[in-house]
């Protein structure tokens, strides 16, 4: 068994694809509608048969509630894996991008969580 999607909700499907296709640089896989939605994945450019991140529309309001509570709490809804976390966080910065947290070390690994504009925290981990 391995991990092919994994879901992030997000409160705008196409303001979520500009900012994880054009601002983090992932690239689209799928876009099909899906009702009043769509099926919208992207994947890492150097992993495009690898696991899909489907930005998937918080409009169920326990979805909603899930996502806001974790964002009031400042916890991350996930974790992308970086080479050079301080090389990334300045390309992200230099983007325009807000960080709640500039890479901190913590047990062997670096982290540091940024806004996606979509609702949700992310965090980055240089391993």
């Amino acid at each position: 068994m391995k991990i092919i999607v994994n879901s992030i909700f997000v409160d705008d499907q196409d303001k979520a694809l500009d900012f994880y296709s054009k601002i983090l640089g992932f690239v689209k896989k799928h876009d099909v509608p899906s009702g009043e939605y769509r099926w919208l994945t992207l994947v890492s450019p150097d992993q495009q048969e690898g696991t899909e991140l489907l930005l998937e529309p918080n409009a169920h309001p326990a979805a909603k509630e899930y996502q806001q509570k974790l964002f009031a709490d400042g916890i991350p809804v996930t974790m992308f894996g970086v080479s050079d976390i301080r090389k990334e966080y300045n390309r992200l910065v230099e983007k325009g991008v807000h960080f709640t947290m500039e890479p901190t070390e913590m047990g062997g690994v670096t982290i540091a969580v940024f806004d996606d504009t979509c609702g949700n925290l992310i965090q980055i981990i240089q391993q």
